[in-house]
C-alpha cells in the first residue's frame, strides 16, 4: 500500500508505544500528526520523523476536551487535509484506581498504608475509565468526520491483555479496556456502511514510562510482579515497540486488510493463549 497521500493521526503519539507507530508511518511515507497532552513530547517525535525525511508535526491536545481536538483538526486538515487513518493510542493508569495488593486481606480494612478495595477513590477510576474510553470515543468523534464523505478509512484502537483477563490490582484500568475492546467491535458494524474499518491491537507486555517503576525497582531488577508477568508469558520476555509495526502494517493497509474489520488482536508472546499449566 503506498502510504504517501495518507494523513495518520496518531493520539498519545509522543509516548513509547505510540512513538514508535508514530516514526513507522513516517517510515512509510504518510504524513504524521502526533498529539499528545505535552507538546514537547508530540514535538521530539515530530522531530525524529522530520530528520529521516518523512513528513510530521506535534500538537497539543486533551482527548478529554471535545473543543481541543476540535480546534487541532482544523490545524491537521490545513497542514495535512483529512485525516485517513486515526489510531487511539492515549491512554493509561492511575494510583487512585489501583489497589495495593493482589488479595483482599481483611486486616487491610484498618491498615491505613494499604488501599484495599474499599478505599478506591472514584474520582481516580472515573479518570481511568473517562482517559481509556472517552478518550477513544471523542477523538474518532472528531477525526471519523473526515472519513464520511464516501472515501472511507481506518481506525485503529489501542485496547490491553487486561480486556481479555482483569489483571490483578488495576480494576479501573482492567475495566476501561475492555471497554475499549467492546467499543471497537460496536464502532466496527457503526461504520461498516460507510467503508470505515476499525480495529484494535491488544499490546502483551512492554516497558514503557508509565510502567517501568513497576517492573523494575531503582537499581534496574526485576520486581515480584516482573517475575509474574513473565512466567505467564511463554515467550519468557517482555515485548520491544517494533514487533507491534507489522500487525499495524497490515491493520492499516486497505489491500492487506479490506475484509478485516471489529478484530481485537493479541501481540503478547502468547500470554493470553496461556492458562499457567
Amino acid at each position: 500500500m503506498d502510504f504517501k497521500n495518507k494523513t495518520v493521526v496518531i493520539t498519545g503519539g509522543g509516548g513509547v508505544l505510540c512513538g514508535a507507530f508514530a516514526k513507522f508511518m513516517g517510515e512509510l511515507g504518510a504524513k504524521v500528526a502526533i498529539l499528545d497532552l505535552k507538546k514537547e513530547a508530540a514535538d521530539a517525535v515530530a522531530n525524529e520523523i522530520r530528520a529521516a525525511g518523512g513528513t510530521a508535526k506535534g500538537y497539543a491536545a486533551n482527548v478529554l476536551k471535545k473543543d481541543e481536538l476540535e480546534a487541532v483538526k482544523t490545524e491537521i486538515n490545513k497542514d495535512f487535509g483529512a485525516c485517513d487513518i486515526l489510531i487511539n493510542g492515549a491512554g493509561g493508569n492511575n494510583p487512585k484506581g489501583t489497589t495495593t495488593n493482589e488479595y483482599f486481606r481483611p486486616e487491610d480494612v484498618v491498615d491505613q498504608s494499604v488501599v484495599s478495595f474499599f478505599d478506591l477513590d472514584p474520582d481516580g477510576i472515573q479518570f481511568v475509565f473517562n482517559l481509556n474510553f472517552l478518550g477513544t470515543l471523542l477523538p474518532t468523534q472528531v477525526f471519523a468526520k473526515d472519513m464520511i464523505d464516501g472515501k472511507g478509512g481506518n481506525i485503529i484502537n489501542i485496547s490491553s491483555m487486561n480486556a481479555f483477563s482483569p489483571l490483578t490490582k488495576i480494576p479501573a484500568y482492567s475495566g476501561a479496556k475492555a471497554a475499549v475492546s467492546n467499543f471497537t467491535q460496536w464502532l466496527a458494524v457503526h461504520f461498516a456502511n460507510a467503508n470505515i474499518r476499525v480495529n484494535a491491537i491488544a499490546p502483551g507486555f512492554f516497558v514503557t514510562a508509565q510502567n517501568k517503576a513497576l517492573l523494575f525497582d531503582e537499581e534496574g531488577n526485576p520486581t515480584p510482579r516482573t517475575g509474574k508477568i513473565l512466567a505467564a508469558t511463554p515467550m519468557n520476555r517482555f515485548g520491544k515497540p517494533e514487533e507491534l509495526l507489522g500487525t499495524l502494517k497490515w491493520l492499516t493497509d486497505d489491500d492487506a486488510s479490506s475484509f478485516v474489520t471489529g478484530v481485537v488482536i493479541p501481540v503478547d508472546g502468547g500470554f493470553s493463549a496461556y492458562s499457567g499449566v
